[in-house]
């Protein structure tokens, strides 16, 4: 199979149900006939996959700037490229691994028998990508899910379409339908794909469509992992050092133009640091994107519904009466080009849109509070954010907000970077998601854990075969049961 640069065709891919639904039942077939690669060729598929994915990395590039009028190259790469290629290097170097039985006590009661566990693919995979990421969170839970034996589908956003057909033309240069597939569409197709008989489903994307996926998946008993995302807190401790916060969080806000799904979404900060806050940010942003509005390090929001949601929700918090700092004097938005440099907002309120959906996008809300209590009480009395960050050295401070907060997960000192770590499992908690992926509780999740126990010539249980009552019996129980 030929893994050099592919050049686009329109048409490839699958995009309408009745296909959708045949190429299903193509991959069950395939699955019942063949449920088990062995491990040399489930690497060999993998390796493939990885030269065609570099081959075609320029590609990529060009292709997600043009769905988003406009995406910083570097964005790609760091967001995209580099964190999807460290997952097939990290794969491939724990396959075996993985993939070897793991042993287990079988207990006093049940020895001498053996209990092993293996893992098994499970069969079809279906995989909801967003938008915001269409290269990685399409390629980085397939990889997983072909390291576990799996046939995948894979429903890509209507509103990346020339990332779709780049990926489309890499997955077809080197799997055949019958075991890897991408499919586009709108709604319809959307609410077609969740409730096909997956045996596993992976959503990413919204809470709120999340639920309607959970719903549709609930009529096949189709387990789900779930990313959803929430509002990402960041507690600027006392202690911290309000210029190195601000660095650490820029990355964070500023990278795809804060649309992520672990953004911070919003800054609990000292009151009495709040201005310097508001300084501190103006002059780093202004230092790593000067000119901003002509920057191309900066990343456009993607399209005209995500630019009108975000630029209603700031007009509906400015009639609600909060205070806006923007990056530089003059305008800061670009109504054509969907261009919406960061905007800082004092003085909001819980009945302002931001302030009760995930914002995903340039808005970052900065609310002050007196004690670290009372940071700690707020970020408790909402919804489970799926990412918290912590900007603090004390390590007494960092256990209290760890202690008593859940999360999906914990950042100290930085933001996003948590979903880069290749070998730690990646998931949220409550309306954030449930399930995990990435590492080897990724491999876990699309794999069957079956126990096995075994029996040698002597079996300890048949000392508890009818008829009952006999001493060795008495002598079990009462040793067991003390």
């Amino acid at each position: 199979m030929s893994v050099a640069e592919i050049k686009m065709n329109d048409s490839d891919g699958i995009d309408d149900i009745a296909a959708m639904e045949q190429i299903f039942a193509t991959q069950k077939e395939a699955y019942l006939s063949q449920p088990e690669w062995d491990m040399s060729e489930r690497k060999k598929r993998l390796l493939l996959f990885k030269a065609a994915f570099l081959a075609n990395k320029e590609a990529l590039l060009t292709a997600v700037s043009e769905d988003y009028g406009h995406r910083s190259r570097y964005d790609t790469l760091i967001a995209d490229i580099l964190p999807t290629t460290a997952q097939f290097n990290y794969t491939l170097a724990r396959l075996a691994k993985w993939m070897k039985p793991t042993r287990r006590n079988p207990g006093l009661l049940l020895a001498p028998a053996s209990v092993t566990i293996h893992y098994q693919p499970i069969g079809v995979v279906g995989i909801v990508v967003p938008w915001n990421f269409p290269i990685n969170l399409a390629v980085m839970p397939l990889i997983t899910s072909i390291a576990a034996g799996n046939r995948a589908m894979l429903k890509m956003s209507e509103f990346t379409p020339k990332t779709n057909q780049v990926l489309k033309q890499i997955i077809t240069s080197v799997f055949d339908s019958k075991d890897v597939c991408i499919v586009e569409g709108e709604m319809a197709l959307s609410a077609a794909f969740t409730k096909l008989p997956f045996d596993h489903l992976l959503f990413t994307g919204s809470t709120v469509v999340g639920k309607h996926v959970m719903r549709a998946a609930a009529d096949n008993l189709t387990p789900v992992t779930l990313e959803l995302g929430g509002k990402s807190p960041v507690v600027v401790a006392p202690d911290i050092d309000i210029k190195l916060a601000v660095n650490r969080i820029m990355l964070g806000k500023s990278l795809n133009a804060g649309q992520i799904c672990i953004a911070p979404d919003y800054i609990l900060c000292p009151r009495a640091k709040v201005a310097e806050f508001v300084t501190e940010y103006r002059n780093e942003f202004n230092r790593r994107y000067p000119a901003a509005m002509q920057n191309d390090d900066y990343t456009n929001i993607i399209d005209d519904r995500q630019y009108s949601r975000l630029k209603s929700w700031l007009e509906d918090a400015q009639q609600k009466g909060v205070q806006v700092e923007t990056m530089q004097d003059g305008n800061s938005l670009d109504d054509q080009r969907h261009r919406m440099l960061p905007h800082l907002l004092l003085n909001v309120s819980d009945d302002m849109q931001l302030m009760q959906d995930e914002i995903f996008g340039p808005l970052l809300p900065i609310l002050p509070y007196d004690s670290i209590d009372d940071a700690i009480r707020y970020i408790k009395k909402r919804p489970h954010p799926l990412a918290l960050y912590i900007m603090s050295f004390d390590r007494n401070i960092q256990q209290q907000i760890i202690r008593e907060t859940i999360s999906g997960g914990v950042a100290i000192n930085d933001t996003i970077m948590h979903f880069a770590a290749d070998d730690a499992p990646f998931g949220g908690v409550g309306p954030s998601g449930m399930g995990q992926y990435h590492g080897i509780e990724g491999f876990r999740t699309f794999s069957k854990s079956k126990t096995i126990l075994k029996q040698g010539k002597f079996h300890s249980t048949r000392f508890i075969h009818a008829p009952y009552g006999s001493l060795i019996q008495k002598i079990i129980l009462k040793f067991f049961l003390r």
